[in-house]
């Protein structure tokens, strides 16, 4: 089930901040997107537990995914497909006509979910990455 974050989703999304990420979301900065009117945060849930989740930012035409995780228990079941699609359809209900990400060249297995979802690489950020430092691939998808 993909559900809005609420505040009490904040605890177990900075543990899986913490799982996923060299440079984690804390509490404060999750919490602070609640208030956000550009802010779109989704969390799935699975057996009464959080899975995943994704943040995405609308401003004008364009999203940007900000986060996007899931824990490696709930991995390969189909979870980040479903934010994937969830964020796109609240990007689009949101005037967006494309969505952007970042991700390290090094992550084979999402660039291989992102292209299988309609994700193309656009560009290059140098040193985008640390801890450790590389470089993030931008990938943007045209919605429809």
């Amino acid at each position: 089930m993909i559900v809005p974050m609420g505040k009490e989703h904040i605890t177990r999304l900075v543990e899986l901040e913490n799982c996923c990420f060299s440079q984690p979301w804390n509490e404060q900065n999750l919490s602070e997107e609640l208030d956000n009117h550009t802010a779109h945060f989704i969390v799935a849930e699975k057996n009464d537990d959080i899975a995943g989740y994704m943040g995405i930012f609308t401003v004008c035409e364009s999203c940007y995914v900000s986060n996007i995780a899931v824990f490696p228990q709930y991995r390969r079941q189909g979870i980040a497909s479903l934010l994937i699609d969830n964020a796109c359809r609240i990007a689009l209900e949101n005037g967006a006509e494309s969505i952007s990400l970042e991700v390290r060249p090094s992550n084979v297995s999402a660039i291989a979910l992102y292209t299988k979802k309609g994700f193309e690489e656009v560009g290059l950020r140098k040193n985008f990455y640390r801890n450790p430092t590389e470089d993030g691939l931008i990938l943007t998808k045209t919605l429809e």
